[in-house]
């Protein structure tokens, strides 16, 4: 029978991120720093609203967009990065940024239609394009400082293009984009039938410049879907809180997608998401300072073992380039794992323009991190990669 399942599914790989974490999962004495997973506990008064929301049975369906007292919330807390959304009808709660994602991608794509997106990439887009009836393509940003800046969009884009995928801060390298280089794109893209998907679920974790949001740029506005939520930002990922926003146009046909999708985001985390927006906006503070200095570390550690790496400006990843052109980015993580004992995912996870790289996460204590630059630099010191 299997051969009759869909055949886009049948396709899909699971994330290299998470073959890799699975194969070294069982392995002793291993350091591993392969998760993008925030090491802070979720802050008390967060956790506290929803236990709240359990105590007073606020535990039924809500609104298929979600509260509007969230929806509120999030307009607000997005002032500082694009003109108001209106909470009513141009906000939609998800379940997590992936199902934001998703939704998105499922409302503006037919079969054969192209989505641009940065080489190399977080692995979770492609999959969902491809269900969605869309051809990936991937541009080459290896040689731009992985930036997906007009002068590359201009060498992919066809008139297939219905979608550019802009994810910035970038996992896995952490570069971002600046006011200047999303400007060119906007004015790029002003006239041309081509959505923008801006994945700005690292917005509040930017360290030597802040975030930018195409959105502030009104010549793009009503061809741009921003994901976001609290995963990263308040050390939610299991409460799978993410969110849109859209032109109200837009959002009316998002949000079927959503409801036969999913009806609603859980009411519960709904509710500890109002506290995180509303009395929590300065959480990510204490983190992002605490990712900078394992950040500047990390840099630091690499460059003394003789490493090219992009300084990273956000997120919680560092992406160093190794010479290894006796093995591919597998076995280099595999030697890694059997000689010294270090989980590091391999680069290739992230389409084939990450072969040769490695991603550290840095979103481990400084007690790993330390242990973890030691095993990759004694691992350095007894091998010719060359």
């Amino acid at each position: 029978m299997e051969q009759l399942i869909n055949s886009h599914v049948k396709n899909i790989q699971i994330s290299g991120i998470r073959r890799f974490y699975n194969l070294v999962a069982d392995k002793k004495d291993i350091i591993s720093l392969t998760i993008g997973q925030p090491d802070f506990p979720t802050p008390l008064h967060v956790k506290e609203a929803g236990m709240e929301a359990i105590r007073s049975n606020q535990t039924t369906y809500t609104p298929n967009a979600g509260l509007l007292t969230l929806r509120s919330a999030i307009r607000d807390f997005y002032l500082k990065y694009a003109p108001a959304y209106r909470a009513e009808d141009e906000i939609i709660v998800t379940v997590g940024a992936s199902q934001a994602i998703d939704i998105t991608l499922r409302t503006i794509l037919q079969p054969a239609d192209e989505v641009i997106l940065p080489g190399p990439v977080y692995p979770g887009y492609e999959p969902l394009i491809s269900l969605a009836g869309g051809i990936p393509v991937l541009a080459d940003t290896a040689s731009n400082g992985f930036k997906l800046t007009k002068s590359i969009l201009e060498q992919y884009i066809t008139p297939k293009t219905k979608c550019i995928i802009l994810p910035y801060p970038s996992n896995p390298t952490g570069v971002t984009l600046t006011y200047d280089e999303l400007k060119e794109i906007a004015d790029f893209l002003a006239e041309k039938d081509i959505f923008i998907l801006s994945d700005e679920i690292y917005s509040e974790l930017t360290y030597d410049e802040g975030h930018v949001s195409i959105a502030s740029f009104p010549q793009v506005r009503e061809k741009t879907i921003i994901i976001n939520g609290l995963s990263k930002s308040h050390s939610m990922t299991g409460w799978r809180i993410g969110f849109t926003l859209a032109p109200a146009w837009l959002s009316a046909h998002m949000l079927k997608v959503h409801q036969y999708n999913a009806t609603c985001a859980t009411s519960i985390s709904q509710f500890a998401a109002i506290e995180a927006l509303t009395n929590g906006l300065e959480d990510p503070v204490d983190m992002r300072e605490a990712y900078r200095i394992r950040r500047d570390y990390c840099l630091e550690r690499l460059a003394k073992m003789g490493l090219t790496v992009e300084k990273p400006n956000g997120a919680f990843y560092i992406f160093p380039k190794f010479p290894i052109k006796k093995m591919t980015s597998l076995e280099l993580g595999l030697a890694l794992v059997d000689e010294v004992g270090l989980a590091i995912v391999p680069g290739d996870a992230f389409s084939e323009y990450g072969e040769g790289y490695m991603r550290i996460s840095y979103a481990y204590s400084m007690e790993q991190l330390e242990k973890g630059m030691e095993r990759l630099e004694s691992f350095l010191d007894s091998h010719t990669l060359t």
